[in-house]
């Protein structure tokens, strides 16, 4: 469904964004893979291999404007082109306002929403001139449901869905299109790092997200999905 295209994918050595590289690159797309890790990207490479696709791994810290710059342009130098983006890297620290750490919120902000955006911008000129592209916003329902606990990392997935559903507006008539995925809890390492999170077995595969990222690059042309609600069968947890 995907062949010919090229992806580029942050966060994509681990969780979701390791998933959704996998997933496109079963579908034909060729993925650049972007976090600051190398031996887990190199990992992710390995398994694209495995499954017969193509890959490039491209060590990146999303918060650095300079890196991702770096980034677009060495996939434009590779493969001449960027047709699908997903600005998967995330950070997330849990706990009461009262409690919380102006640092955690700093780190937040930086990852979840700067970096989303910066990503966006970096390689919109390319699409543009295309005239074609998807980009996958990864939201959460954190944004829209008040989950106690998580109101700075709600904030920033609030900030990135309002930005995404502005950018779809804004590139619609140059032929991009821009979608907001949001799941629910998904479980992946993040909760490796909360006391007595929810019942694990309940939430989302990160594979489930991925096929609803995938779904969404492969649409034809003609139509945009652009806002995306991915539950648990057995809803909020």
């Amino acid at each position: 469904m995907l062949s010919g295209q090229v992806a580029v994918v942050t966060g994509a050595g681990r969780g979701i964004g390791r998933a959704i590289a996998l997933g496109l690159a079963r579908e034909g797309a060729a993925v650049v893979l972007a976090s600051r890790t190398r031996p887990e990207l190199e990992s992710v490479a390995t398994a694209i291999g495995g499954q017969g696709g193509r890959s490039r791994v491209v060590p990146t810290d999303v918060t650095s404007d300079r890196e991702i710059d770096a980034l677009i342009t060495e996939t434009l130098g590779v493969f001449d082109r960027v047709d699908i983006v997903v600005p998967a890297a995330g950070a997330a620290a849990f706990g009461a306002v009262a409690e919380a750490k102006a640092d955690d919120w700093d780190a937040m902000l930086a990852v979840n929403l700067r970096a989303v955006m910066r990503t966006c911008r970096a390689a919109l000129p390319a699409m543009v001139a295309q005239r074609s592209g998807t980009i996958i916003i990864i939201g959460s329902i954190a944004a829209r449901r008040p989950i106690p606990g998580a109101a700075a990392y709600s904030a920033t997935k609030a900030g990135v869905e309002a930005f995404g559903r502005v950018l779809a507006e804004e590139l619609r008539s140059a032929g991009v299109r821009v979608g907001v995925l949001a799941p629910g809890a998904v479980d992946t390492p993040i909760w490796d790092r909360v006391p007595n999170p929810p019942d694990r077995r309940r939430m989302l595969k990160d594979e489930d997200v991925a096929r609803a990222a995938v779904l969404m690059a492969a649409l034809p042309a003609r139509a945009s999905l652009e806002d995306l609600t991915l539950l648990p069968a057995g809803g909020i947890l």
